[in-house]
């Protein structure tokens, strides 16, 4: 296999197959991919050449048998009317049996040898009678199949605060593992409705950019330190990791001043030490919260 292409079908869902270049496939054709012992149709969303990676790391890809045709999108749409009445089939079984689930969206392989349901539910479900149920309906194998609020966003789409497109529906293919300790470390506000994206967990932003305000970080005084700078002594009540500044309080005068982190010098004599937090305190990222507060980030940074 030459190529790695990203193939994307109806629903949205995306996955990574096979090719050869004597096919001469580009971006946005439509193709017939082998996948699991049977056929399955999607469109080409990118290709990249397979560079070094061995045959036999890539064996078990799915691998794109050829260009589709007229006919094959003839019976691609065919398919497609009767996943619309599966979804419907779907959803009057789950309902018949007071199942806690939501049903996302249904896709027939192209041979009509397996149905797809993708659906979300908040906690474990016990899908086996429906799935009983609707392989006696539908009268073929049935793939259930739950995914998290992450995984349904990128499906769906839309768009962020900033305007632009989600990147988890552009760009974005793997979830890492997000926690609010990302966020405080990035000096942002903790206030869930700030930091949590439209799928209502923490940003997928908060990881890619974590590991450059990490390196800001580095020598930067913290919020409540004592520092001697040219204008005196004084305690550290703000901090701008971009610009790399603090807000110093004198403690003479009480007038608020801001220097570079360079013209700063962090002193701990012992009277200052007297009354301060610990350290466990310190590394608290849901101190100073109300319990509701802390209640609802810990639910935003639960990973599905």
């Amino acid at each position: 296999m030459d190529l790695l292409c990203e193939i994307r079908i109806e629903t949205g869902a995306r996955y990574v197959a096979g090719a050869s270049k004597a096919l001469n496939l580009k971006p946005k054709d439509w193709c017939i991919i082998r996948k699991d012992k049977i056929f399955d149709y999607g469109r080409i969303n990118s290709i990249v050449e397979n560079h070094g990676a061995g045959i036999a790391a890539v064996s078990d890809m799915p691998v794109i048998e050829r260009k589709a045709t007229v006919l094959d999108q003839s019976k691609a749409n065919e398919n497609l009317m009767r996943s619309k009445s599966a979804m419907r089939t779907a959803a009057q079984y789950i309902t018949n049996l007071k199942l806690n689930m939501k049903l996302l969206n249904c896709h027939y392989s192209f041979d009509m040898k397996l149905v797809s349901f993708q659906f979300t539910a908040p906690g474990r479900v016990d899908f086996r009678e429906l799935v009983k149920q609707l392989s006696q309906s539908l009268n073929t194998r049935i793939d259930l199949r739950q995914i998290g609020v992450r995984d349904e966003t990128a499906l769906i789409g839309g768009f962020g605060i900033c305007g632009l497109q989600l990147c988890c529906s552009r760009f974005i293919r793997k979830f890492d593992s997000i926690n609010v300790k990302m966020a405080k470390e990035q000096d942002l506000s903790l206030n869930p409705v700030n930091i949590s994206g439209i799928c209502g967990r923490l940003k997928c932003c908060l990881k890619y950019e974590h590991l450059g305000y990490v390196e800001l970080d580095k020598g930067m005084p913290r919020r409540g330190a004592m520092c001697d700078c040219a204008q005196g002594r004084g305690r550290v009540v703000d901090r701008n990791l971009l610009t790399q500044k603090v807000t110093i309080l004198l403690e003479d005068t009480g007038q608020r001043i801001s220097c570079p982190k360079d013209d700063v010098v962090v002193v701990y004599p012992e009277k200052f030490k007297v009354g301060q937090p610990s350290a466990q305190a310190q590394d608290d990222v849901f101190a100073g919260l109300s319990p509701d507060e802390a209640k609802m980030l810990k639910e935003i940074s639960e990973e599905n």
